[in-house]
């Protein structure tokens, strides 16, 4: 480790020009002779379409052409495809609706794009959209999940409103376990639905070259090859090589950015028919009605203990909405990312969960933030504090009792996965010290003498990141592989530059990975330059979700280095008149074994382009190399997060004014980055636990659909955090490292709904939904009315 490697908090590179108002993003880029896209939506949740009259809006100023869903379809073009494919119980494939680009027949959400103006302004368009006609028949509305599985419900797609039904361990050794229980804990509870909600609004560029017959798309993408592999072969329908897609900087996703949108290949596909660049930027009222949602689970777990707490098994029913259609993951974040941690760190020996997937008249839903590993752990937190209570024994005490050993790993779980390495006792342990949780009795008896309820909630949590390996998730349904991509090019005068196929927006790979680097070949990261998110730069890549940059991209830039310096060491060999394995580099020059004699990495650089002394006949010219990263096994963070709150019981109003995090990231490359990463998440959990929701009304209408409605958190509703490492290495990455951009999302929101529930505890209250809103809390204390919690 040196100043600049692994280990060291190196201030952001990237940073300079974000702060200087410097970054290029999508809505920066503009391209010449460009018109602009104005998307006409649907303003009721469900209708059959009749005609659309276009001929008033074609007739006003700036207007260049006008498509609907018709246009589309008769060119032959697909609909967004979905990337998951689940199965029913029966083996059966799940229900797979088309999802037109623009709307065919039915619209099915308020939102959904029915039409798509095309002028030389914004203003124009959108004023242009005003004018076109639109025969709509209203059907009845399947508002809610409940709605959807009613007797007689209306269907949003032909096939009915079940998308699938399906299941995941042993039901007869639960059933069997149940029955030997001592006690059971049972709990009810709703994940509620969250709008991400990122600081850059989505945005995107189609710009067709009749030269060359090649399409460009710059867009908002996590992950730019995807997008081109998506819209290339279905919905487009042209080879790859055809179509390039950029994204420049991208300002935050927390996965909202992953998926296929509509907007992507319409202004793509119609910027060969109008044979100009179309340009579309997404404002933030249309971003509510048209981003994907996250979370929205109802569930009914219950958990059997024998008569010293020990958990016996857990079984859980889940209803998870997947929105009006199926957007790219979707299929997959109820089920392998969620029922699949259900075990979390306890040795619970049986678990079987069911989830069905229901259709609704709402805005698909699909992976945001941690993506079925926060619902995983909300649930599983919040009934072992229900097992505690039932059991009357201590919250802690109750988990440690049912902790996975420290030397149980590898540790095969009953819902499939097998965790690598942890320490869940460490974890605790520090988490329980930093806190001061043996001192907060006296703290809830001071706040007693001023009014305030204060309380004290914990969450052990664990979840899964760098989704691998293919083999595996491809016969689970995955239609992609999950590798990763990385190309390291070394130039004449030894600078490098890093091409890798992950994508940041917000996580600081410009400098994480060129701490990789520096760390490997001895150089400053000064001399190293990180390039990402343009499909004719990079070979391919699988972009930036679930944790997965440093675990699956970092180890694919490690094994590129490795090939550098194998290929290094035998030119420095040739020039030294040495072996290549007496060769070794260290800080930055390749040194004969027991000797002073050293060539320095730029000498070697330059005699790799400048071959006049040079092992010709055995190496190649030039210091370029490739490596494809398929990992072996899913990375498994986890950690303790302890929170304390205060509740006004005059007003309901909660103030978190204690949070305590740590977390097992594995191997800590830049700990000022790892630290920055758990803040966003703690922001993020706090805020679904405490203020964010999505409202829809009877009508499919978005009542949360501004920031007047929808509450983010602010820097005043949060605390200063103690945020700690209490780090195991994982085993199969050379890196050892676990991911990090996702722990403080998921560790959060059980941890405040807990210290909440502990604040009402006198009231007899076991459970409140989220957000734990100042109006349910109110109702609780001043009414009595369990159901105002729900």
């Amino acid at each position: 480790m040196g100043a600049e490697g692994i280990g060291a908090a190196v201030r952001r590179k990237e940073d300079f020009r974000f702060l200087t108002g410097r970054g290029n993003y999508t809505d920066d880029i503009n391209r010449p002779g460009q018109t602009h896209a104005y998307f006409l939506r649907s303003q009721v949740a469900h209708a059959t379409i009749g005609k659309i009259d276009t001929s008033k809006a074609a007739k006003a100023p700036g207007v260049v052409a006008i498509f609907t869903g018709a246009d589309f379809a008769a060119d032959g073009k697909g609909g967004l495809p979905c990337g998951w494919l689940v199965k029913n119980k029966d083996g059966s494939p799940m229900q797979e609706p088309p999802h037109p680009v623009l709307a065919q027949g039915k619209v099915r959400h308020v939102g959904d794009p029915i039409a798509v103006v095309i002028a030389e302004t914004r203003e124009q368009a959108k004023d242009a959209a005003e004018l076109i006609d639109v025969q709509l028949t209203e059907l009845p509305v399947v508002g809610t999940m409940a709605d959807a599985v009613k007797p007689g419900a209306a269907k949003i797609h032909d096939g009915g409103n079940v998308c699938y039904d399906w299941h995941i361990g042993d039901k007869d050794a639960c059933e069997a376990a149940f029955k030997k229980a001592f006690k059971v804990a049972k709990l009810d509870l709703v994940n509620n639905r969250l709008i991400p909600n990122a600081m850059e609004p989505r945005a995107a560029i189609g710009d067709f070259d009749r030269a060359t017959g090649e399409y460009t798309l710059y867009t908002t993408s996590q992950n730019p090859h995807v997008i081109r592999l998506l819209m290339g072969a279905f919905v487009l329908q042209i080879p790859e090589s055809r179509l390039r897609v950029v994204a420049p900087d991208v300002g935050g996703g927390f996965g909202s950015k992953i998926f296929h949108y509509a907007e992507e290949a319409t202004v793509t596909w119609a910027s060969a028919k109008v044979g100009r660049p179309i340009k579309w930027t997404c404002d933030r009222a249309e971003s509510f009605m048209s981003d994907a949602h996250g979370r929205d689970h109802v569930s009914h777990a219950e958990m059997a203990m024998d008569k010293d707490g020990k958990f016996l098994a857990l079984r859980v029913k889940t209803d998870a909405n997947m929105g009006a259609y199926l957007s790219t993951f979707a299929p997959a974040v109820p089920t392998y990312l969620y029922a699949t941690l259900l075990a979390g760190v306890y040795t619970t020996p049986v678990v079987y969960a069911e989830v069905r997937a229901l259709f609704t008249n709402t805005v698909p839903v699909d992976a945001y933030r941690g993506a079925g590993r926060p619902e995983a752990t909300f649930l599983l937190e919040r009934l072992v504090d229900n097992c505690a209570a039932e059991m009357g024994m201590d919250r802690v005490e109750i988990r440690k009792r049912n902790f996975i050993p420290s030397d149980a790993f590898p540790y095969q779980t009953p819902v499939a996965l097998q965790y690598d390495s942890g320490d869940y006792q460490a974890t605790l342990a520090s988490a329980l010290k930093i806190s001061d949780w043996a001192g907060f009795e006296a703290r809830r008896a001071e706040a007693k003498k001023r009014g305030k309820l204060r309380g004290i909630g914990i969450s052990t949590y664990l979840e899964a990141c760098g989704i691998a390996p293919s083999a595996v998730v491809g016969s689970l349904g995955a239609r992609a592989g999950l590798y990763e991509c990385a190309n390291i090019r070394v130039h004449p005068t030894g600078s490098v530059t890093v091409f890798t196929g992950c994508h940041s927006h917000g996580q600081g790979h410009e400098t994480t990975y060129a701490q990789l680097v520096a760390d490997r070949l001895g150089i400053s990261i000064d001399q190293i330059e990180v390039s990402h998110g343009d499909t004719n730069k990079i070979p391919f890549g699988m972009g930036t979700y679930g944790s997965r940059s440093l675990a699956v991209g970092g180890t694919a830039i490690v094994k590129a280095l490795d090939k550098i310096v194998d290929k290094a060491k035998k030119i420095a060999a040739h020039l030294l008149e040495a072996s290549p394995a007496d060769i070794e580099l260290k800080d930055g020059k390749f040194v004969v074994a027991g000797t002073d004699k050293a060539k320095a990495f730029g000498e070697i650089s330059l005699a790799a382009y400048v071959p006049h002394n040079y092992p010709i006949d055995t190496v190649e010219p030039g210091l370029e190399e490739t490596a494809f990263y398929d990992p072996k096994n899913f990375t498994f963070p986890g950690g303790c997060h302890i929170c304390e709150v205060e509740i006004d019981p005059d007003t309901g109003v909660t103030k978190v004014v204690k949070f305590t995090a740590v977390d097992d990231v594995g191997r800590v490359v830049n700990p000022m980055i790892v630290e920055g990463q758990v803040h966003g998440g703690l922001a993020q959990g706090i805020g679904q636990a405490l203020l964010e929701t999505c409202v829809y009304d009877g009508n499919g209408q978005l009542r949360s659909g501004s920031y007047m409605d929808y509450t983010m958190p602010r820097a005043d509703d949060l605390p200063s955090f103690d945020v700690a490492t209490q780090s195991t290495l994982c085993t199969h990455n050379p890196l050892g490292v676990k991911g990090v951009g996702e722990v403080g999302a998921i560790g959060s929101p059980p941890a405040v709904i807990n210290a909440v529930v502990d604040a009402l505890r006198e009231t007899g209250v076991r459970h409140i939904d989220m957000p734990a809103t100042p109006a349910k809390i109110w109702a609780l204390l001043n009414s009595g009315r369990r159901a105002a919690a729900e």
